[in-house]
């Protein structure tokens, strides 16, 4: 089959590589006819993140078709449309029962394998699905293939990171980040009651995109600061959304929250310390909160309000590439060239 497979840092090549099989009864194959490319794929592509090894298949946002299901599958069968978060999970275990389906105690990682244990992406023909009962989740009628992808990772996150902030009509809210999981988070944000929404962004065409989903939208820290002093008489955002994951956003985070306030972070630090101290955190009273997003119960949660037409997603979805151009691909979202906001790979007619 063809996969885009990492190379080492800066380089994910198009490849041959053996179409997956079944390793347990629990396990399904999943024919993909679309695939994501997320931020997360650029921590290893740029060296952020180390360990992978040469030859992983990338990726982790899925939409496809069953094609095999082990013989303990039995919530899905051979042509059923499917969609999953990006990480697998049980169902069963504490972690799962309690909503925290990201830490389940089975769960793996999809595009991640380091020292050959791991499991393989889905920017491929085709991808195996451990725990496909449990993870996989079947695609509604009324729901296209963009949307099904955007819940299984990017819209979940969004929605997470609105609820960490603790969102609630009548606030100010900052969202430093304005790529699709920074742009969804406006919207989660305006859902969930926020009428005051400050963004933050160096590219022009997201801070555009921030506006008209409600925010206002500025390129520097420095008069995001003077608005939302302006908005709190100098008291600072009740609640900051980090959708970056580099020292000076969580510095800029800091910056803008008021005492008693929320920093929600998304975004993926993988620096070893924080751009603020301990006694900063106290001395404002600081609630930091971050994780990774539990996808699959977000999934169940949110499908039926995209279905509904609640949720507009359909716009973030930018470009489409055949997993042939997966160098063009990952050059124009890694750079952000042509406007580019959200990639996917399309497979098939």
């Amino acid at each position: 089959m063809k996969a885009a497979c990492f190379q080492g840092t800066g380089e994910v090549r198009p490849a041959r590589r053996p179409e997956p099989c079944l390793l347990a009864p629990t396990d399904a194959i999943v024919r993909v006819s679309m695939a994501g490319l997320c931020g997360s794929d650029l921590h290893p592509f740029f060296g952020r993140e180390a360990g992978l090894d040469s030859g992983t298949v990338m990726g982790h946002e899925l939409v496809g078709e069953v094609v095999e299901a082990g013989s303990e599958v039995t919530d899905f069968k051979v042509g059923d449309p499917v969609f999953a978060p990006f990480s697998t999970n049980c169902g069963q275990c504490f972690y799962c029962l309690s909503g925290l389906t990201s830490r389940c105690e089975q769960g793996e990682l999809f595009g991640w394998v380091q020292q050959g244990v791991g499991l393989h992406g889905c920017q491929s023909e085709y991808v195996r699905v451990p725990l496909a009962n449990a993870t996989l989740k079947a695609v509604p009628p009324g729901l296209d293939q963009g949307q099904a992808l955007l819940l299984g990772d990017n819209l979940s996150t969004a929605y997470f990171c609105a609820e960490m902030a603790g969102v609630t009509p009548g606030g100010v809210y900052a969202v430093i980040g304005c790529g699709t999981v920074g742009l969804l988070a406006i919207l989660a944000a305006r859902q969930l009651g926020a009428d005051r929404l400050i963004a933050i962004d160096p590219v022009a065409e997201r801070r555009r995109m921030a506006e008209s989903l409600g925010a206002e939208a500025f390129d520097v820290g420095e008069r995001a600061v003077q608005r939302i002093g302006e908005l709190t008489a100098k008291r600072g955002a009740d609640a900051v959304m980090e959708l970056v994951g580099i020292p000076s956003a969580q510095e800029l985070a800091y910056r803008l929250i008021r005492p008693g306030g929320i920093m929600s972070v998304i975004g993926c630090h993988c620096t070893p310390h924080f751009a603020f101290s301990p006694v900063d955190a106290y001395d404002k009273n600081l609630t930091y909160r971050t994780g990774r997003c539990p996808a699959r119960h977000y999934m169940d949660r949110l499908t039926e309000t995209v279905c509904s037409g609640e949720l507009d997603i359909e716009p973030f979805i930018t470009h489409e590439f055949s997993i042939d151009q997966c160098e063009q691909a990952y050059d124009v979202f890694a750079h952000r060239k042509d406007g580019c906001l959200k990639a996917v790979f399309r497979f098939g007619d």
